[in-house]
């Protein structure tokens, strides 16, 4: 704290002292000239440019950063995101809460009775009557949240596919989305390909044997691993950093107890991953406040690592500690299994290379890579069934009029009815939102 305080000073104080020799500087009239000298108050007492300064600022931001960031958004992490968007095409408000409504049905009284000084008719106090008996009536299970939320209704299979689509139009037409499409595209392809070939799908190329070292099959099966191998060291290495990153801090909680590096750990994976006790914060702390009185083996580190509010007004329990373990530790293992797998890849022909040495390295880098992906999707998801999704405009409106007309949706994430009973936060029959 100290030393960003002492080098907030030091930018405080170079900014005036660049602005006084700016002025000094434009009075001069041999400024602009070429071949002037630099002026010696522009070189530190070392003999070194100040330039050195703001190249070890930037190294220091870039580590900050990367001890900080997430994984790279993949295939499969584009897909998580694509599926939640069936849910709601677009984020938009939720449903307002009972003193939203309160208010809002006050002030519009209060303008009618400025305005006109008219008194609701009968046919009004009759309607507002039968609403208030209807939702009395309306089953616990499809009753909104204390705070007014209700998750969106169920989609049809058109509706479904359309926003499925829109959602991979939006992430197709990024940068990272169209390289990550055309590499998954790739890895389906030549694939493919290699399994057709192993099925001895083209007898054509069984010249003049299907297993002969020399036919086309054999070397086009070389081809294809060669490839898929390449493909699969884009993520196995290229993700490498984060990976080990991730064990670091894993190793430094279990060996050292650094409470601390579990708190960056839940950070990084804030999209599935919920502390201990986290559960208990008040549902308003999220990354952009800051919670006083809160223990901090709550909350992840840094702060702006905290998981937005719950949508729900409910927090997500806390997640099992060891699926964490499970989850680094696959990923890691992915990495090494790629290893093993390029190894022999690489520094032996197809005629020395034993058969059996691609398909184990092969299949084991992707039941682990596979294994961990369905523990965060998993997980991810628990935690989206408890906190809520956001809801779009047209579900928004749709669940209004269909409450108005007496049909009810059930309130998860799934919209069917519950085997257990009522969630918590949920409103008693006595106080529904009317």
């Amino acid at each position: 704290m100290a030393a960003t305080t002492n080098q907030q000073a030091v930018v405080g104080a170079g900014d005036g002292t660049s602005s006084t020799t700016d002025q000094a500087r434009a009075a001069s009239p041999s400024h602009g000239r070429h071949g002037d000298a630099p002026s010696t108050a522009d070189a530190s007492p070392t003999g070194r440019t100040s330039t050195s300064s703001p190249v070890t600022g930037r190294l220091r931001g870039l580590s900050n950063s990367f001890e900080q960031s997430g994984l790279p958004e993949g295939f499969s992490a584009a897909t998580g995101h694509i599926a939640s968007t069936i849910f709601a095409s677009r984020p938009a408000k939720a449903l307002a809460t009972p003193a939203a409504r309160e208010a809002k049905v006050s002030g519009s009284s209060t303008i009618q009775e400025e305005s006109c000084k008219d008194t609701p008719s009968r046919a009004d106090t009759e309607r507002n009557l039968t609403n208030v008996t209807k939702f009395s009536q309306e089953p616990a299970a499809t009753a909104p949240y204390r705070n007014g939320y209700h998750f969106p209704p169920p989609h049809s299979a058109w509706q479904s596919t359309k926003l499925g689509l829109v959602a991979f139009w939006e992430y197709f037409t990024t940068p990272l989305g169209f390289v990550v499409t055309i590499y998954g595209l790739n890895i389906v392809a030549w694939g493919g390909m290699l399994f057709l070939l192993l099925c001895n799908a083209s007898p054509a190329m069984c010249y003049p044997t299907c297993n002969d070292i020399n036919s086309p099959r054999r070397k086009w099966i070389e081809w294809d691993s060669q490839i898929l191998n390449a493909l699969f060291c884009v993520t196995g290495f290229g993700l490498a950093p984060w990976r080990f990153r991730d064990l670091y801090y894993l190793m430094k909680y279990r060996l050292r107890g650094s409470h601390v590096h579990l708190r960056r750990l839940a950070g990084i994976h804030a999209g599935w991953f919920r502390l201990q006790g986290s559960d208990t914060l008040d549902p308003s702390i999220g990354p952009k406040t800051e919670p006083t009185n809160v223990d901090e083996h709550l909350v992840p580190f840094p702060l702006t690592k905290t998981p937005n509010p719950p949508l729900t007004g409910v927090r997500a329990p806390p997640t099992k500690l060891w699926k964490l373990d499970l989850v680094i530790w696959l990923m890691v293992w992915n990495t090494f299994f790629q290893i093993c797998l390029a190894a022999f890849m690489w520094a032996m022909n197809r005629y020395d290379r034993p058969s059996w040495t691609t398909g184990l390295f092969v299949g084991l880098a992707c039941v682990v890579a596979g294994y961990g992906g369905w523990i965060m999707f998993a997980e991810g998801k628990k935690v989206k069934s408890v906190e809520g999704v956001p809801v779009s405009a047209e579900d928004l409106e749709r669940l209004n009029q269909d409450r108005e007309l007496g049909i009810y949706h059930y309130n998860n994430i799934a919209g069917k009815e519950e085997k257990h009973s009522k969630k918590a936060g949920r409103n008693d029959n006595d106080e529904h939102i009317s």
